[in-house]
C-alpha cells in the first residue's frame, strides 16, 4: 500500500499567525494519486524537533514530504534538519548556485547562496528560471511553505506517487451513532479490508445526522460494504448516496 506522511514546518503555523493549507491540500492530491495518508505532523523551526519528527513519519509512511523552512533567513533549517536526519552534509549544488549568481550579480550575498544548499546526495529537481529545487532524499521530498510555491513544487514530481486509486462511496443518515454502533460493527467486521468511517454533525446547517464512509482499494470490495450496510438501515433514514 502507498502512504505518506507530511511533515508541516513554522512557527508561524503554530502561532496561529498564518493558516496551513499545505497540509489539507497534499492530502486531497495524494489520494487522487491513490496514496493514503497516515500523519500529519506541525512542528516548530527547531532541527531537533524536525530530525525526530521525520523519524516518526518514515517509521509510518513510505513517503514523507516536508513544507516550510527552505528560505534564506536564520529559521529556515528544515535542509539542514534532513541532511542531519540522514547522516549527511550539507553541500552547494553548482547548478542553482551558478543560477543565483547569474540572477542577482553583485547583489548576491551569503543570505541567498544558503538557496543552493542541499543535502548531500541528493536528488535535485531544478530547471533554469525554477527559483526553487525540490529536493527528495530516501523517499523525504522537502517543499517550500508559500502555497503557491508549495503546489508548483509538488506539480514536478506529482506522477512518480501514482498508485493503485483509492474508491470512495459515502451514505449520508438521518439517525444517531448510537442507533448505528451495531451496524458499523457488523459492517467492519464482515468487511475489515475496507476502511468505514462515521462522522456525526451536529451544527443546525447540515442536512443530515451522520456521513458513514467507505475506502478501500477494490471497488467491488468498497460498494458490497456499502450494500451490506445500508440493508441493516431503515429505507426511510437514508438521505442520499454519493
Amino acid at each position: 500500500m502507498s502512504t505518506a506522511a507530511i511533515v508541516v514546518i513554522g512557527n508561524e503555523i503554530l502561532s496561529a499567525k498564518i493558516a496551513d493549507e499545505n497540509g489539507p491540500w497534499l492530502t486531497r492530491e495524494l489520494r487522487a494519486l491513490g496514496v493514503e495518508v497516515r500523519r500529519i505532523e506541525t512542528i516548530p523551526d527547531e532541527i531537533p524537533l524536525i530530525v525526530d519528527a521525520l523519524g516518526r513519519a518514515k517509521s509510518q509512511a513510505k513517503w514523507v514530504f516536508t513544507s516550510g523552512g527552505i528560505g534564506p533567513t536564520h529559521d529556515d533549517v528544515t535542509i539542514a534538519a534532513v541532511a542531519q536526519a540522514f547522516g549527511r552534509k550539507v553541500v552547494s549544488e553548482p547548478r542553482i548556485l551558478g543560477m543565483l549568481e547569474a540572477r542577482y550579480g553583485d547583489r548576491m550575498n551569503a543570505a541567498r547562496k544558503r538557496l543552493a544548499d542541499v543535502p548531500e546526495g541528493a536528488d535535485i529537481d531544478w530547471h533554469d528560471g525554477a527559483y526553487f529545487p525540490v529536493i527528495v532524499l530516501e523517499g523525504v521530498a522537502v517543499l517550500p511553505g508559500p502555497p503557491l510555491l508549495f503546489k508548483e513544487g509538488f506539480g514536478r514530481i506529482r506522477e512518480r506517487y501514482r498508485s493503485a486509486p483509492l474508491f470512495s462511496r459515502a451514505v449520508y443518515l438521518a439517525l444517531g451513532e448510537g442507533e448505528l454502533a451495531e451496524h458499523l460493527d457488523a459492517t467492519v467486521a464482515q468487511y475489515p479490508q475496507v476502511s468505514i468511517g462515521s462522522y456525526p454533525r451536529f451544527d443546525q446547517q447540515a442536512d443530515y445526522r451522520v456521513k458513514i464512509t467507505f475506502d478501500g482499494r477494490v471497488r467491488d470490495e468498497v460498494e458490497a460494504a456499502l450494500a451490506f450496510f445500508r440493508r441493516r438501515i431503515p429505507e426511510k433514514c437514508i438521505l442520499r448516496e454519493d
